[in-house]
């Protein structure tokens, strides 16, 4: 059964069954302290800590999922992996224990013939927690299994929490038995190679609190709502329905180590390294394919510096299976095919996604040249020195500042003779993992302190009134300090500040958070920053500038009326720039990040090449004449799929509710999901003036530009300075260009001519001061100052000049001179 089926089938079982069907949300994380969505239940997390109402009781999803903490790890053994993908299905207070259980023995054991997975029910052996009596029972009843096929393990099996207080709650795992040839008989508790985890069903149906760790906490009492949330590992049952041993010989990933046998020509099963290697190769192309699929590029930092390494292994892995022409072109086309049943977008968007590879690997290729050079250089002062050991720093500089892998380090240098110190390596890697691991948790522990937020929000969503009015009267449902609840604030102190309903729009889909006041009786509140601490809670930031604040005073939210019309032209003038691209670059062109505020903008899109003069200016002349055309601006709500189905562009790694909104300029011309402010007409914006186009990593370029009032004022700047120029030059604005470039090659020559008068002068005085030489032990010896030169290139063809008058006799020359107020020998 090929693993798309295998997706297809639960989906459509669940779906069957009153579950609504969540599409996979990106692989992109929406939680700041972890780069990649790492498990099925991530998107679903919100409504199992109780901060959103699910909009269904059940749902089922097949979430694409990245864990990278142990990259290195990859191939070495058949069981770990970087991208997988997790089956599940959730209820929200609807079914519990016994409807989990009913609907998994069903869609394990049930008849493939009949959409099932038909697996035998005899092999079947499940877990459940030590003292959960009513899932051991429940397994007897609706799937008759003996008692010695239902074990019982403790917390660090069967029970699972977020790692925080909130819900808690006991799992049962489910097992096929693979045969006594992949180990001893006894069930899970004895061999986990044998017994293979295939489905775990978690049941929250307890709050704790006082989490000290995975086995220490305290539970308080049940949920008010219990749920359920499963995650199958649909790589794992692939391989056992599939008949192979393991993940990397499924339908998905096999095709891709077949490529590589045929490039290499080495037999995948015959050489335990050539093995891991290919291993490597399968597993990194495809978690590249997906990566970049979901719009991440290659970079030095964050996700794109893990799929750079991901990119770059498999490139190496492939030049140690001997191929040293370009393997992506060859290999990533095989992963799309493999992949493209389940995810279609990767064929639509392969052209883009084929480009941010290969040039990666082109980048890649060339690093190897550079490297080599660095690594030459060492080997050489090592042997210069005597010894055979080239230091672990070396190493650890090759590979963390020119991309350089360890093994091509110890590779390349022992054909040179010499060893490397893999311990002192090591050493770095590891002080630099702890490192950036104790980052992440700081990260994750800020992030993860959001009690007070989560209080206020329980109380209901915040109102955001900002699409249709500026003020708004409202009440003050909190006041927090340093994320403390507190009952007041007072003149010169800041705030967060929770209002029942805000015209304030939160700083989200990169447009800037506004700015304004809030009032009350005898108090003035300063907005000086508005998030979403907690999705559906806005929080503004404020300093309390006149007066006394409580909490549920009555105030009036006013949002400054010029910083919101700026934002509108900024942000729309985002979408008109955003739009301008694709329309002369072509559909690619895609963005992948932006950033706004009142007369400025920046965007971030997918290409390849910097843009020419005339390109630019293209894509500026488009996005006026949008502007001249005076285009409607609109927008509604739909379903995300219907919002596709229309056409709309859904940015890369944003995430997005059932109803999404979508805002549109000039009908088709320009339509994207987006929650930002915008203008009624296209004509508000007013102008757009591109201010700059630069790199912003492999693959990835952004062009910044000035909007409205903003933009005039720097083309009137512009203005100016030609005006200037004119009136010194004696030229016309358009006789410019040809009289400065006239000045500049009469100054480059005057500057030659210069040097070389200044340079004949010093030489004039070569002879005398090679006279001046003294005799120190049969050496001569001359020291000279001469005073203020052009350079350090003087001084050494003076020097040179000087010793040159001494023939093949022993001499030193020392000269040296001040250049640019800087003393230089």
């Amino acid at each position: 059964m090929r693993t798309a089926e295998i997706r297809r089938r639960w989906l459509d079982y669940f779906e069957q069954r009153g579950h609504a069907v969540v599409p996979s949300a990106s692989l992109v994380s929406p939680d700041p302290s972890t780069l990649f969505t790492i498990a099925g239940m991530v998107p679903f997390i919100p409504y199992m800590l109780g901060q959103q109402t699910p909009p269904w009781n059940r749902a089922t999803s097949v979430q694409k999922c990245v864990r990278t903490l142990d990259i290195e790890e990859v191939g070495k053994t058949t069981r770990h992996g970087t991208f997988f993908q997790m089956n599940g299905n959730f209820s929200f207070g609807d079914y519990f224990k016994a409807g989990a259980i009913e609907y998994a023995w069903e869609l394990v054991t049930g008849p493939a013939s009949e959409g099932f997975y038909g697996f035998d029910p005899d092999k079947v052996w499940v877990t459940v927690y030590h003292d959960d009596d009513e899932a051991a029972t429940l397994w007897k009843r609706i799937a008759g299994l003996p008692d010695e096929r239902i074990q019982r393990r403790g917390k660090k099996d069967n029970y699972w929490h977020t790692g925080q207080p909130g819900p808690a709650g006991p799992c049962s795992e489910i097992y096929i038995d693979r045969g006594p040839q992949f180990g001893a008989d006894g069930g899970p508790v004895v061999d986990e190679d044998r017994f293979l985890e295939i489905w775990n069903l978690v049941f929250m149906q307890y709050a704790i609190e006082d989490v000290r760790s995975k086995e220490e906490f305290t539970i308080v009492g049940d949920l008010a709502q219990k749920n359920i949330d499963t995650g199958m590992g649909l790589e794992r049952v692939a391989y056992l329905l599939q008949g192979v041993d393991n993940m990397y010989e499924i339908d998905e990933v096999f095709p891709v180590i077949t490529a590589a046998q045929e490039m290499s020509g080495r037999r995948y099963g015959a050489n335990h390294d050539d093995d891991v290697r290919m291993r490597v190769v399968a597993d990194h192309v495809r978690s590249s394919l997906m990566l970049i699929g979901d719009g991440i590029t290659p970079s030095n930092e964050g996700r794109g510096y893990v799929l750079r390494r991901l990119l770059r292994r498999s490139v190496r892995a492939m030049r140690l299976l001997g191929v040293d022409e370009p393997a992506l072109p060859h290999l990533l086309p095989v992963s799309r095919d493999a992949m493209g049943a389940s995810y279609p977008e990767l064929v639509t968007d392969f052209d883009r996604i084929a480009r941010a590879a290969y040039a990666e690997e082109e980048a890649f290729r060339r690093t190897l040249v550079s490297g080599t050079t660095i690594l030459d250089t060492a080997v050489a002062q090592v042997k210069g020195s005597g010894g055979t050991v080239l230091p672990g720093d070396k190493a650890f500089t090759l590979h963390d500042t020119y991309g350089f892998p360890i093994d091509l380090t110890l590779e390349m240098a022992a054909e040179q003779g010499l060893a490397v110190d893999e311990q002192g390596f090591r050493d770095l890697m590891r002080t630099q993992r702890e490192r950036a691991r104790a980052d992440a948790k700081a990260k994750k522990g800020g992030a993860a302190s959001t009690t007070a937020y989560r209080e206020l929000r329980d109380r209901g969503a915040t109102e955001f009134t900002g699409y249709t009015e500026l003020t708004t009267p409202s009440t003050v449902r909190g006041l927090l300090r340093d994320g403390v609840a507190v009952p007041a604030a007072v003149e010169g102190e800041t705030v967060e500040v929770v209002l029942e309903r805000t015209p304030f729009y939160a700083e989200s889909g990169g447009q800037e958070s506004d700015a304004g006041v809030i009032t009350a009786d005898g108090a003035r509140l300063e907005v000086v920053d508005v998030q979403r601490p907690v999705k559906g809670l806005v929080v503004h930031t404020v300093r309390v500038v006149e007066g006394e604040v409580a909490a549920g005073a009555d105030v009036l939210a006013q949002v400054d009326p010029e910083w919101r019309l700026g934002a509108r032209q900024a942000h729309s003038g985002t979408h008109v720039v955003h739009a301008a691209l694709r329309e002369v670059l072509g559909p690619d062109a895609l963005q992948s990040g932006s950033y706004n505020k009142p007369g400025y903008l920046r965007l971030d899109f997918s290409w390849n090449q910097a843009l020419s003069p005339e390109t630019r200016s293209e894509i500026e002349d488009v996005s006026n004449r949008a502007i001249r055309q005076d285009l409607g601006v609109q927008w509604q709500y739909m379903t995300l799929p219907e919002a596709k189905a229309w056409g709309a562009i859904a940015l890369f790694g944003e995430t997005y509710d059932e109803q999404v909104r979508v805002v549109e300029i000039g009908g088709p011309w320009s339509r994207e999901l987006c929650g930002g402010t915008h203008v009624d007409h296209s004509s508000q914006i007013g102008l757009v003036a591109l201010t700059g186009e630069s790199s912003v990593g492999s693959g990835s370029r952004r062009v910044e530009a000035l909007v409205g009032l903003e933009a005039f004022h720097h083309l009137a700047r512009e203005r100016a300075l030609v005006a200037t120029l004119s009136d010194a030059l004696k030229a016309r604005p358009e006789e410019l260009p040809e009289r400065v470039s006239s000045l500049v090659t009469r100054l480059r020559e005057a500057e030659k001519e210069l040097a070389g008068l200044r340079q004949a002068r010093l030489l004039a005085a070569a002879g005398d001061i090679a006279a001046s030489a003294l005799d120190v032990s049969g050496v001569r010896v001359v020291t000279h100052d001469a005073g203020e030169v052009a350079g350090a290139d003087d001084l050494r063809t003076l020097g040179l000049e000087v010793r040159g008058r001494f023939g093949e006799g022993p001499a030193a020359v020392a000269v040296g001179g001040v250049a640019k107020g800087r003393p230089v020998v």
